[in-house]
């Protein structure tokens, strides 16, 4: 009884982090949808952004704050570098570009394109030694075709459109259209993408080697909320010159910035930084395609918008090339469980002889 009850919990601790990032792309999804209502009805991206960690910050620096006074290191000047350099990657700068290009193309676009962070991401860790890759090894093997199948899938759902499939019902919510973007509009979305998901893939690496020096994942979370709204009114104030800008009232601008604050870059961002811990970079990207299988369900059955035929066979081959990488990153994890097992094993346990 005792060790099939240890056996569910050991099970619990090595799943939790795939249920965690499977919620985090569910909030993810939803607040593509929030800000393009949002900066549809006219909220600058560039406030959006500064705004939402400002919110963030204020909300986890009790926390930080109390939770972690007995493992939070001694901040170095080289270290509040790091961390500063940290959030101008992974706020000012990846934010700003995505939500900009959000402005420019839609939902589904973007988050598509995000998906190519995830093989960018495990493209530089291998380049960096975080990632090992051995070929030789069916999980090896299982990890770079992984990769490649999800990009395929990606890939298929950006280019291939395929016959359009009509909405059965009317929309659940509406979201006021914008005005019919033109190519060069959109030629300038795809660049701001493209550029993100190249920021993004670096933010994640250095991400993983901070941690290591750092090892408090919402004091770390709090700081970076803090710089990166800082960072992000100093690039506000110079593109964006009207000063009504900073201006929202009790409309969906407010609650996009609460639900930006308190769940995206708050929660979310905080088991982003627990997952990478436990798990590593490229284990925390991998689960990027999920947002886009969320993003079509949620803008066909919810939204009302018409879902081309490629989507829904790129969003197949997503998943298919998330499985077999999900299995070749468990063969790590299996290794890393056996070598704390032995150990942590006495020599006169008779469960540990082999």
């Amino acid at each position: 009884m005792e060790q099939k009850r240890f056996s569910v919990l050991l099970v619990y601790r090595e799943f939790m982090p795939h249920l965690l990032m499977i919620f985090a792309q569910v909030g993810y999804a939803i607040v593509n949808f929030i800000c393009e209502a949002s900066f549809n009805h006219g909220m600058s991206p560039y406030v959006y952004v500064t705004y939402r960690h400002v919110v963030a910050g204020v909300v986890l620096l009790p926390f930080a704050y109390f939770l972690e006074r007995k493992v939070r290191p001694k901040l170095t000047f080289a270290l509040f570098v790091e961390i500063f350099v940290l959030s101008l990657l992974g706020v000012s700068l990846v934010l700003n570009l995505y939500f900009a290009s959000l402005k420019y193309t839609s939902p589904t676009f973007v988050v598509a394109m995000v998906n190519t962070v995830s093989s960018l991401t495990f493209i530089i860790a291998v380049a960096f030694r975080y990632e090992v890759v051995d070929l030789r090894n069916p999980r090896g093997i299982a990890k770079v075709l992984g990769t490649l199948i999800s990009l395929a899938g990606v890939m298929t759902m950006t280019l291939y459109k395929g016959p359009i499939i009509k909405s059965l019902w009317h929309p659940l919510i509406h979201i006021q259209g914008k005005k019919a973007a033109i190519n060069e509009s959109w030629l300038k979305g795809s660049l701001l993408t493209v550029t993100c998901c190249v920021i993004w893939s670096i933010w994640y690496i250095m991400q993983a080697a901070t941690l290591k020096r750092y090892p408090a994942q919402l004091s770390l979370t709090t700081w970076m909320c803090f710089l990166g709204a800082a960072q992000s009114a100093v690039f506000t104030v110079v593109a964006e010159h009207n000063s009504s800008a900073w201006t929202i009232g009790l409309n969906i601008d407010l609650w996009s910035t609460i639900y930006g604050g308190i769940v995206v870059a708050g929660l979310l961002m905080y088991i982003q930084l627990w997952c990478t811990e436990k798990k590593g970079p490229v284990f925390v990207t991998m689960f990027n395609p999920l947002c886009t299988i969320f993003v079509a369900i949620l803008a066909y059955f919810v939204f009302g918008e018409k879902l081309p035929m490629g989507s829904i066979i790129g969003g197949i081959v997503v998943i298919l090339g998330l499985y077999l990488l999900l299995w070749g990153k468990q063969g790590d994890g299996e290794v890393d469980i056996k070598t704390k097992s032995k150990s942590q094993c006495s020599s006169e346990d008779p469960e540990c002889r082999i």
